[in-house]
């Protein structure tokens, strides 16, 4: 029988104190089927105004709705230690989740009840690192050519300052969405 050691009790004094973060969501096919009966807008706007409840995903990575329109989106990001990879920055994955997001929503604020869509392609320039002194993140997405079939989008994601710490690319596939 295996005996792992638990990080919270068995830790090295070096290690200092345990830290932790309660993540807490709402059922995610509430708002699937919220989307059902609303064009894309109209669902990021039911989730900004608190009509419909956030993906999972938006409370994991401490992120929301800041504004939409069709063809742009922003969301706002807070990071903390809890995002850092093993050199004490926040990790990359983080930051492409935020454009993946963008891009995405900024395509989905332009289709109708009924259709949705799906990552095809995501190009992630970094820019510069980001740690928890870097602020509120500000992700902005905007959509550079609508399609039926296919979309393409753009997104940067900005610190508090301003500065652009990552932008990039998406081509998206829009589809009929299952009834």
């Amino acid at each position: 029988m295996s005996t792992e050691a638990d990080p919270a009790t068995d830790a090295p004094d070096a290690w200092g104190e345990p830290r932790s973060r309660t993540v807490t969501w709402y059922d995610p096919m509430v708002t699937a089927a919220g989307g059902q009966v609303r064009s894309g807008l109209e669902t990021l706007e039911a989730i900004r105004d608190g009509v419909l409840p956030p993906a999972p995903i938006a409370a994991l990575v401490q992120m929301d709705v800041v504004a939409v329109e069709v063809g742009r989106v922003e969301f706002g990001c807070t990071v903390d230690e809890s995002v850092y990879n093993p050199i004490g920055v926040v990790h990359g994955g983080l930051v492409c989740t935020l454009l993946d997001t963008v891009a995405g929503c900024a395509v989905h604020s332009t289709l109708p009840q009924g259709v949705g869509y799906t990552s095809i392609e995501l190009k992630v320039a970094y820019l510069r690192a980001v740690t928890r002194d870097s602020g509120r993140l500000t992700a902005v997405g905007t959509v550079v050519k609508p399609g039926r079939r296919v979309a393409f989008a753009e997104g940067q994601v900005l610190d508090a300052a301003g500065r652009v710490v990552a932008t990039a690319s998406s081509s998206l596939l829009v589809f009929p969405l299952p009834s």
